[in-house]
């Protein structure tokens, strides 16, 4: 794909890119898509993936409860458990603001590694990485921001995505359509959003403005981006999924870099 060729004029030291179509097929890949990068936040989707494993295989509930007093599974991993977005504390009664909370992501690694006997990232490997074949992932740290992947091994979790075979399609659907629908918060790095949309461990693109993906991106594409410079986007009614990995820290070069090449991968797949 020539769109992906736009990763070149990127500020950026080092960047690899990757589309896949919804059949799980590669449309087109760029730059070393086997070199190791920080994911940053990019980390959630795979943590939540493993979460929702561990929902299916009945280690744990949805609906029960987990990190603050009120808060369960389900609102820590849509960001409305009130937890502080890096300390442990409480700033908010569960479901009434959308707070996100790297802080929930680690108090779920811990409740999946007590729910299970096994430590989240084995865990992680052993659910979604090692079926998957991301053979080049891993999980160091937190469970919120300290994954280092590929953009091979990510477009084989894109399509997993598109056309799961870890999980049901119906828990897919439920991960990636808005819960606790309505409610404001801050998006980082975009500011303050109305409603700031959320499924289980994916954000939902619906109507924000601004936004990291791009102006012809559908309301139902959800994903998720990186303070390492990453991203993971996936866009049902454009069948396709786009992951771009760099190694630079997200900042104003990205918010005018990623929505334009986004638009162009999209115009690409939409004129083929």
């Amino acid at each position: 794909m020539q769109s992906l060729r736009m990763i070149e004029n990127w500020p950026v030291p080092t960047a690899a890119a990757a589309v896949v179509r919804a059949d799980g097929t590669l449309a087109g890949s760029y730059g070393p898509v086997d070199l190791r990068f920080e994911l940053a936040s990019v980390t959630k989707p795979l943590a939540a993936y493993a979460v929702l494993v561990a929902y299916e295989e009945g280690a744990v509930e949805l609906d029960e409860p987990a990190g603050p007093e009120g808060s369960t599974v389900r609102h820590l991993l849509a960001h409305t458990s009130g937890l502080a977005f890096d300390e442990h504390r409480t700033t908010a009664a569960p479901g009434t603001r959308r707070l996100y909370s790297n802080a929930g992501f680690e108090v779920l690694g811990d409740h999946i590694a007590k729910a299970t006997d096994i430590p989240f990232a084995e865990y992680l490997r052993q659910a979604v990485l090692e079926p998957l074949g991301m053979a080049s992932t891993d999980l160091p740290g937190s469970p919120a921001k300290d994954g280092v992947s590929t953009a091979s091994d990510l477009a084989r979790f894109a399509a997993e995505l598109q056309a799961p075979q870890l999980l049901h399609p119906r828990t897919v659907a439920e991960a990636t359509a808005v819960v606790h629908p309505g409610l404001s918060g801050v998006l980082p790095g975009y500011g303050h959003q109305k409603p700031n949309d959320w499924g289980l461990g994916f954000e939902i693109r619906d109507a924000k403005s601004p936004h990291w993906t791009g102006s012809s991106s559908s309301p139902r594409t959800f994903g998720h981006f990186g303070q390492s410079g990453t991203f993971l986007w996936v866009d049902p009614e454009a069948g396709a999924a786009c992951v771009a990995l760099t190694d630079r820290p997200f900042g104003p070069w990205a918010v005018d870099a990623w929505p334009p090449f986004t638009d162009a991968v999209l115009a690409e797949l939409r004129a083929a």
